[in-house]
């Protein structure tokens, strides 16, 4: 299943999607994260010490390639310059899973061991000096929201994209290639102010959306939150020691962390696991069509040269049980 962190900046997403990352490698699921926030801090709150960080490859820089494998033997997709950040996966299109070695992940991504288990990381790779003015950050998530398009995720299967803050999210069809949003607010007025955004576009799209409220310093802030999310208001995090000294660079063993909050943690995961259950993957594969045409439209077919909606192939669904073709 796919999951998204999305809030303001400086909600605590990064941080409670981090600590959702470690509670599943501790029930020994398999995971995939992927650090796709314009600020890239995943690395450092999985225990990455600053050098390791720097190192993550950047998805971004290896677009070519991914484009190049993941059409496959696609006959829609003439060349890897034909595919944008949209395309959609089509007969012939090779998938990526999860538990699997492929050239996507070997390029992408790194293995980074915590306390009770392995988790690959991915990154989009930092909004570089050399960017502005040339390119814009949703340029680099488009390496993610392709492979996202082509990942074929099973019920015991993780992917937790830690995404850029604010309302950014929603400049593309990313925001509808997870089974589970968690918006993560602080029970202030701005910490709810994107939780009213993200509201309107999940209603119209038909996304799963809970409210996680960080930094909670009693009954009041709980009150205030339910006041203004409703009954989207899935748990409540306070203080945490455990947290303090992972900031700190000196976390303890993750089965330290206090115990309401990994009961917290777990919520998280019973919810994410219902909403999967509901995937409607045709439904699915028509939000990824839709935005491809609409990209197409506005800018695709201009910068390829060529019509895009010619890569839609009708009679594709991508389910759980879709074929993945061997590498020639």
């Amino acid at each position: 299943m796919k999951i998204a962190f999305v809030g303001k900046g400086g909600s605590g997403k990064t941080t409670l999607s981090s600590l959702f990352i470690r509670h599943l490698a501790a029930n020994e699921a398999p995971v995939v994260a992927v650090d796709a926030d314009i600020n890239q801090h995943l690395g450092a709150a999985l225990g990455l010490d600053e050098a390791e960080a720097a190192a993550l490859p950047a998805m971004g820089a290896h677009l070519p390639l991914i484009k190049d494998y993941l059409r496959g033997t696609n006959p829609r997709i003439p060349s890897a310059e034909k595919m944008i950040k949209t395309t959609p996966p089509g007969t012939g299109s090779r998938l990526l899973r999860v538990c699997e070695d492929n050239p996507v992940y070997e390029a992408c991504a790194r293995t980074v061991r915590l306390d009770d288990g392995d988790i690959r990381l991915m990154a989009t790779g930092p909004f570089t000096e050399s960017d502005l003015g040339v390119s814009c950050y949703h340029s680099k998530v488009g390496a993610v929201e392709l492979c996202l398009n082509h990942l074929v995720d099973g019920p015991e299967e993780y992917v937790v994209v830690d995404m850029t803050a604010g309302s950014d999210s929603f400049a593309s069809g990313m925001f509808t290639r997870f089974d589970m949003t968690f918006l993560v607010a602080e029970p202030t007025r701005k910490g709810v102010s994107v939780y009213r955004q993200y509201k309107e576009y999940a209603r119209d799209f038909g996304i799963a959306l809970k409210v996680i409220g960080n930094k909670v310093q009693g009954q009041d802030d709980v009150d205030f939150l339910r006041e203004e999310v409703g009954d989207d208001l899935l748990v409540t995090v306070g203080h945490s020691n455990w947290v303090r000294g992972m900031e700190k660079g000196r976390p303890t063993r993750f089965e330290l962390l206090e115990a309401e909050n990994r009961m917290s943690l777990q919520t998280l995961q019973n919810a994410a696991e219902d909403s999967y259950a509901h995937r409607d993957w045709e439904r699915y594969t028509r939000q990824m069509v839709h935005f491809h045409l609409k990209n197409a439209e506005s800018w695709g077919n201009v910068k390829t040269g060529a019509d895009l909606s010619s890569q839609v192939d009708p009679a594709f669904v991508l389910c759980e049980h879709s074929a993945v073709p061997q590498p020639s």
